[in-house]
């Protein structure tokens, strides 16, 4: 039993040395000679005009976040789709009713105007 949790441990330190080492280390290697030019806003070779914070539309997010949860939608219903002959009754009647509160969603988003992109 002990030995399970000596792995377990080593997995852990191996896990936590592997991401904060490069990062440890470039920092430590890194040049740092700031200036005012360095620390600059660069925006491909032009330079900005005005504030460069702006403030983006949440539309394009929740754009975004619609088709996310419509990818992963096919991700889940493409194994049930290829196993729908030897599925029982009550597994494909879930199917459907997942299929059917996608489609509200779906029909939601629609008429709140999010799937406009402008």
């Amino acid at each position: 039993m002990q030995n399970a949790w000596l792995y377990i441990g080593l997995f852990l330190i191996i896990g936590i040395i592997v991401p904060v080492a490069p990062l440890l280390i470039s920092w430590l290697v890194a040049p740092k000679k700031p200036n005012p030019i360095k620390q600059s806003t660069y925006e491909c070779g032009i330079e900005t005009v005005g504030d460069s914070w702006v403030q983006f539309k949440a539309q394009y997010y929740i754009f975004a976040l619609v088709f996310l949860v419509f990818d992963v939608e096919t991700v889940f219903l493409f194994p049930w789709a290829l196993a729908i002959n030897k599925l029982p009754l009550y597994t494909v009647l879930e199917g459907i009713l997942f299929i059917l509160i996608l489609v509200a969603g779906l029909v939601y988003a629609w008429r709140k105007g999010m799937l406009e992109w402008m």
